[in-house]
């Protein structure tokens, strides 16, 4: 499972491309990478289901066409086959809900919870200023909208 799926009550299927400024782009129709990184070549665009943390973040092919009902995400080229740690993938499903709420639409974004995505486990520095870390655990599931 990838990073995220989109539950919506639309008729009318999408692509949809989460811009690095938070924004939504949709297309009701099929439109090609190559088409998106012209206006931009300083990005790449990767499925949201082939994005899991700790893996490579990779591009889709430029002559792939967005598949309509699939979310998407612009990445600056700096991130293109680096990891994808758990601090941003959660940085980017909340741009991703942020997008989807302001489209106005009963959405509701979902995290996976696979093998690799059931808990995300970080390191922090514990309050009390000691200067020892504390592991903290998340379980990640739905943020409704």
């Amino acid at each position: 499972m990838g990073i995220c799926n989109s539950c919506e009550s639309t008729s009318v299927p999408t692509a949809k491309l989460i811009l690095q400024d938070g924004r939504l782009q949709e297309f009701s129709y099929p439109i090609k990478a190559s088409y998106l990184l012209q206006k931009d070549p300083s990005i790449f665009i990767c499925n949201s289901d082939e994005m899991e943390f700790g893996d490579m973040i990779s591009a889709i092919n430029t002559e792939e066409e967005l598949q309509l009902g699939q979310l998407y995400f612009a990445m600056p080229l700096k991130r293109l086959r680096s990891r994808l740690r758990a601090e941003e993938m959660a940085a980017l499903a909340v741009k991703a809900s942020s997008a989807l709420k302001r489209t106005n639409s009963n959405k509701a974004f979902v995290f996976p919870q696979g093998k690799n995505c059931d808990r995300v486990t970080r390191n922090v520095v514990d309050g009390g200023g000691s200067g020892r870390r504390e592991k903290k655990t998340a379980k990640l599931s739905v943020i409704p909208e």
